[in-house]
């Protein structure tokens, strides 16, 4: 039977080793006049403005990943009013007051994301425990949910470390247990976050890419 599970991008689910799961957020800016919608669940990376942007499976592991963005507030353009979202729309706030994004930047904090294709059989997912994956679909999502439509790549399964994700286990979820169709929910960790001691970025440096 079919998964049940649509593309939600990257869910929170717990952390690495015995720290406490706070499941705590960083407030970070993201500029009024980036036109990049960004949805809840999405990879996002620094810029050397001091902003954040979306960033999607191109970018490979050349970018180290900031966090994973899950909602923004901001004041309307039209109406004044302040506005909480799930997503930022790309449009619509006002150049005198921030858009300010709440991010899951801690590098140990693990998330599950769904795959987009088959993985044959459970034992062939398991053999894919601790390898790497790059995003399919990282920058796509609703404009009605606000919810990101990315899932784990399986073409791009593979030992090289420069991916984007590390897989680390398969979620228990009897309702998402076919691993002959797509959808199946795996737990990842984000490789090279811009948070950690080995980040892709040397020095520290922002990345300057975008989407």
């Amino acid at each position: 039977m079919a998964n049940s599970n649509g593309a939600f991008g990257l869910r929170p689910i717990g952390v690495v080793g015995q720290a406490a799961n706070t499941t705590g957020m960083t407030e970070y800016r993201i500029a009024y006049g980036n036109t990049n919608s960004i949805y809840q669940g999405s990879p996002v990376i620094p810029l050397s403005t001091g902003f954040i942007d979306i960033v999607g499976a191109a970018a490979g592991g050349t970018v180290g990943l900031l966090g994973v963005f899950w909602g923004c507030e901001y004041v309307s353009s039209t109406t004044g009013e302040k506005i909480y979202s799930n997503s930022w729309p790309g449009s619509g706030a006002d150049s005198d007051h921030p858009v300010t994004a709440f991010v899951y930047d801690n590098p140990m904090q693990t998330f599950v994301i769904c795959s987009d294709a088959s993985l044959t059989s459970e034992a062939t997912a398991r053999g894919h425990v601790f390898a790497n994956a790059n995003f399919a679909a990282g920058t796509s999502g609703s404009s009605t949910s606000g919810i990101s439509s990315a899932k784990l790549g399986v073409s791009t399964i593979a030992s090289t470390a420069a991916l984007q994700l590390r897989i680390m286990g398969i979620q228990n979820d009897p309702d998402n247990a076919d691993f002959a169709a797509a959808g199946i929910p795996l737990i990842v960790r984000l490789n090279n976050s811009f948070n950690s001691a080995n980040g892709a970025i040397a020095a520290g440096t922002p990345s300057t890419t975008g989407v």
